[in-house]
């Protein structure tokens, strides 16, 4: 595909619009914020807006603007997961075939958001529980407050930990034991938890919390867009990879990057003993 085929298929996100949550982003178009935003509820998820929070988060794989993405939830918390009355009820009547097809939907809201090239800061307040912990679990970065309450608790519900890739990333994020204790009690970790497991990157104030995040964000759409993308990818394929394989596909995928604009700009920058200016390309 040359060029020009391939900038037909790019297309601009900073005027999506959000019919199940809110979107924005800021004046240059580069950093997105999805805002979950049924606050009188605790910002619980639907039927819809999982789907379009997953055809999104695949579309951001053709984004020509965005660079970032920062997710969070209106009125002092995330997200309280799978609404009581619009999903987890409706669940108990359905067939077999449907309720798989659910499942595979809300797993696929993960994948893209593996998949999609822009790093996705989680600013997490409050509750944040059930899908709305893995939506922040997805995520590659997060940030949370004092008040932050995280509950992987399906269990709590008579349903297995093993929900939306949760046996595979939170191991790998806080470690196999403390993992295994939130997913088969489904209690709440605190913020303090959070952040001496790894959960999350830094806590910080409430008051700061989505200027904190989205200032971080700008730092990573500032970065080398095409280098961040690779960096991503390759941290979600290598978990399937031995050393050996690992190594192989970061000496190609630094290879790549070296073909880049920007790690010219670079190298001129630090010539000229100035701070580069990222393009992306």
């Amino acid at each position: 595909m040359g060029n020009d085929a391939m900038e037909s298929h790019l297309k601009p996100l900073r005027d999506y619009a959000a019919q199940h949550f809110l979107w924005s982003t800021d004046a240059e178009g580069k950093v997105a914020t999805l805002t979950l935003n049924r606050p009188e509820k605790k910002n619980p998820l639907t039927f819809d807006s999982y789907a379009e929070m997953r055809d999104l988060f695949r579309a951001l794989v053709y984004a020509s603007d965005v660079k970032c993405v920062v997710v969070t939830g209106a009125g002092g918390n995330f997200s309280s997961g799978g609404d009581v009355h619009e999903i987890i009820g409706p669940l108990t009547t359905m067939s077999a075939p449907q309720l798989l097809d659910f499942t595979r939907m809300t797993g696929d809201l993960v994948l893209a958001m593996r998949r999609c090239p822009q790093p996705i800061v989680a600013a997490v307040d409050g509750i944040c529980a059930g899908a709305g912990a893995m939506v922040a679990l997805a995520s590659d970065i997060r940030f949370g407050t004092p008040a932050a309450r995280t509950a992987f608790l399906f269990a709590r519900v008579g349903l297995a930990g093993a929900d939306m890739g949760a046996c595979t990333l939170l191991p790998r994020t806080i470690g196999q034991g403390r993992a295994a204790e939130l997913l088969y009690t489904g209690r709440a970790m605190s913020a303090d938890e959070g952040a001496a497991w790894g959960f999350f990157n830094r806590v910080v104030a409430p008051g700061s919390l989505l200027a904190d995040a989205q200032q971080f964000a700008r730092m990573l759409a500032d970065g080398p867009t095409f280098a961040h993308a690779m960096t991503k990818k390759l941290l979600h394929q290598e978990w399937a990879m031995d050393v050996d394989a690992a190594i192989e596909a970061e000496a190609q995928a630094q290879a790549l990057c070296m073909q880049t604009q920007d790690f010219r700009r670079a190298y001129e920058a630090f010539a000229a003993k100035e701070t580069p200016k990222f393009e992306g390309n």
